[in-house]
């Protein structure tokens, strides 16, 4: 007699608990680190050297334009054979920094965006009066782009929570992991439904704070 879904859920609960956690730590460094590098993309897009657009357009497109289970499995085959000192990294290290290169794409457009939203008659303004184009960007473009770029960033950290769980192929114990601890128990079809209700429930409990940081900071406006 198979078991309920409910009966797999309080039997194994600390499995698909711990999984849970590694999917929103997988998605927290991958944006983290990934809004970091994707901040310097973003300022090499806005350039006015045609390399450095180049260079950003190309990093960009490619990583936008292939799928990330690719990414992943280029990073872990690929990448330690071309870099010999990424050997040292183990699995989990090089499909995370697949998760960050990913992410920080997605990032820069977010920034980009978000310095792009500003209206530029405000920095002709500052620079007319003497101010130089780095005290500009830091006192004038950052606080008002900052209030468009933070509910994009926190929409990316949603979205890379259910990006986290290709990362189960390589074995990381994320939420979706669990569904292949858990066949060792012959349970197959209850788990998919567990684990696709935690993530149902954790997309729009975040998704409800978004909405939220939304409202606040258009208060502000």
């Amino acid at each position: 007699m198979s078991m309920s879904i409910l009966d797999v859920l309080i039997q194994y609960y600390p499995i698909f608990l711990k999984g849970a956690l590694g999917t929103l730590k997988f998605a927290a460094i991958a944006v983290f680190f990934g809004s970091l590098l994707g901040s310097l993309i973003a300022l090499l897009n806005l350039s006015k050297n045609k390399i450095l657009n180049i260079i950003a357009l190309v990093y960009v497109n490619v990583l936008r334009g292939t799928p990330l289970l690719v990414q992943m499995y280029i990073a872990y085959y690929f990448l330690p054979m071309a870099f010999p000192i990424l050997e040292g990294l183990g699995k989990t290290a090089t499909v995370i920094l697949a998760l960050i290169i990913n992410s920080s794409a997605y990032v820069s457009e977010i920034i980009r965006s978000g310095i792009q939203s500003v209206d530029k008659g405000q920095t002709e303004a500052a620079r007319s009066l003497g101010m130089s184009a780095k005290n500009c960007m830091i006192r004038i473009v950052l606080p008002q782009a900052v209030k468009n770029i933070l509910p994009a960033l926190a929409n990316e950290y949603i979205a890379m929570i259910k990006e986290t769980s290709l990362a189960g192929t390589f074995m990381l114990y994320e939420l979706m992991y669990t569904k292949v601890l858990l066949a060792t128990k012959y349970l197959v079809w209850q788990p998919l439904f567990i684990i696709a209700g935690i993530y149902l429930v954790m997309t729009m409990v975040l998704t409800s704070l978004v909405r939220i940081l939304e409202k606040r900071l258009s208060v502000s406006d």
